[in-house]
């Protein structure tokens, strides 16, 4: 039986708040001074330079041509083994997943995965017309993972790039399907984000330390525009923040044989990963996700609990939705009362890109040790609800094997779900399915962006139900825009035509 379990031992994070360019840190030297953090946490000096194996989440705020090796020379490192990742925000949790396999099956005895995001400095810089007197920058080499862009040209043309215009899209799709209406509904949301929030004000490492009310989120002001309907600014991701964390992973052979004292230990006892249906157009609906629901439940199993045996979870929740989503995916009610966030989540602990996920580990990693004999998940989520990893942690050790499932068996499961057929130009009438309004900074609605569904003779199915699903904007109505925040148009009825001149689609309701 190989008992050399994945442990995580040491835990870092930094979280600065540059006033002026002088405060500013750059991304290598964050990440050089939370790897060194997590090494006094594991409570053994001289680990950093016996690491073999680096691995840096894509850092979006400043390029380096060789991150991960640069990271090595500043910590004393010459690890065999150095990785730059591709974007994703599941990315963090993955690493983790495929690490520890690494380390059981013995191609790996220590690990660093760290992180970081300066979008806070370069905004202060921006602003004062000063520049960053940081490591030049260049085009990274080689990246590991998944390299696909997320969105289909067609979903491109009709201004559907961006996750503050694809979660909306999703979060109004779940608002039909539970059947709320939209102030309820919007109430709904308010409550479920003040939660986060209350954690966020006793994270030491969140870039909001401040409660918020529901009413404080939802209510419409100066400082809480719209962004993309139903979502004000306080429910989007909070990505201008300087942060930075690390964690080290290695297995109980090593640890017990490096002298890491064993209360520091907490151990990945399940894991899963799962991708949904590529492009966002492709999806057999708006208001679950297979892979989320693959990829949690065979965590859970690995671990051999349910997911009542969970004290907290860290939901990926750069969006209402993605925290709905995981919800649903895992069976959890609206009054749960266990803890959604240990970290306040991306709009208030902050939402430092591809590596939000290495901070909810490491909180939850510290929550674990002081309380002993819990469970904790923890979800990450990449590009719009498209790649999904999930972990399962204890300070317990597991009682037999430790033993990953190859994920493609989860995978072809969920390629195998049916997926509508899709229209490039569409006419006819036709039914909402989903749909979003974006604002522009001032607060003016300028585009509405809506998926339908064809009817009646224009491509309904033999029983009758909706078919072809197509992407399309509305006319350019204020009028129309504002009503559409007001009143459900998920199931409004109307027409589509394809506009040559464009080469979009316009929906325009009954």
């Amino acid at each position: 039986m190989n008992t050399n379990y994945p442990v995580i031992v040491g835990v870092g994070q930094l979280t600065n708040h540059p006033a002026t360019v002088d405060d500013a840190i750059e991304p290598l030297e964050m990440m050089a001074t939370v790897a060194r953090a997590a090494e006094r946490d594991a409570g053994v000096a001289g680990l950093l330079p016996k690491v073999d194996s680096i691995q840096v989440p894509n850092v979006m705020s400043w390029q380096y041509p060789d991150l991960p090796g640069a990271l090595a020379e500043r910590i004393s490192a010459d690890p065999p083994q150095t990785l730059h990742t591709t974007i994703g925000g599941e990315t963090p949790q993955r690493l983790v997943n495929e690490t520890a396999q690494a380390i059981v099956e013995g191609r790996t005895r220590i690990a660093l995965i760290a992180g970081a995001e300066t979008l806070a400095s370069r905004r202060v810089a921006r602003k004062t017309r000063q520049h960053l007197p940081w490591t030049e920058r260049g085009t990274p080499g080689q990246l590991v993972g998944d390299s696909r862009t997320a969105f289909t040209e067609i979903e491109a043309r009709h201004g559907a790039t961006l996750p503050n215009r694809m979660y909306p899209l999703f979060e109004n799709a779940i608002r039909a399907h539970l059947g709320h209406s939209i102030d309820d509904h919007q109430a709904h949301l308010g409550r479920l984000y003040s939660r986060l929030s209350a954690v966020a004000a006793d994270n030491p490492d969140a870039w909001f330390q401040t409660a918020l009310s529901p009413d404080d989120i939802t209510n419409i002001t100066p400082d809480n525009r719209w962004v993309s309907f139903p979502y004000p600014k306080l429910m989007n991701a909070m990505i201008e923040i300087d942060q930075s964390a690390a964690v080290i992973l290695t297995g109980t052979e090593t640890a017990r044989e490096l002298g890491v004292p064993e209360d520091r230990w907490v151990y990945l006892r399940g894991c899963g990963d799962a991708y949904d249906t590529w492009f966002v157009s492709d999806r057999a609906n708006y208001y679950e996700s297979p892979a989320i629901r693959a990829a949690t439940q065979r965590a859970l199993g690995m671990a051999g609990i349910s997911v009542d045996d969970i004290a907290a979870f860290d939901l990926y929740s750069c969006f209402p939705s993605a925290v709905q989503m995981a919800m649903g995916a895992l069976g959890l009610s609206a009054d749960d009362p266990r803890p959604l966030s240990v970290t306040g989540g991306l709009p208030y602990a902050g939402g430092p890109g591809n590596n939000y996920v290495t901070h909810s580990i490491s909180r939850m990693v510290e929550r674990l040790r002081e309380r002993g004999q819990e469970f904790g998940m923890v979800t990450g989520l990449g590009w719009f609800f498209t790649k999904h990893s999930a972990g399962v942690y204890s300070t317990e050790p597991p009682d037999g094997d430790w033993q990953r499932t190859d994920p493609a068996v989860d995978q072809a499961q969920v390629d195998a779900l049916e997926s509508p057929p899709f229209v490039e130009q569409a006419e006819g009438d036709a039914v909402v399915e989903t749909y979003t309004v974006a604002f522009d900074h001032d607060g003016n609605p300028s585009q509405g962006i809506i998926i339908g569904r064809l009817s009646g003779d224009s491509g309904a199915r033999p029983d009758g139900r909706p078919s072809g699903r197509f992407f399309a904007n509305t006319p350019s109505d204020a009028d129309l825009l504002w009503q559409m925040t007001r009143e459900e148009f998920v199931g409004r009825p109307g027409r589509v035509t394809h506009d040559a001149s464009t080469q979009r689609n316009v929906f325009t309701p009954a």
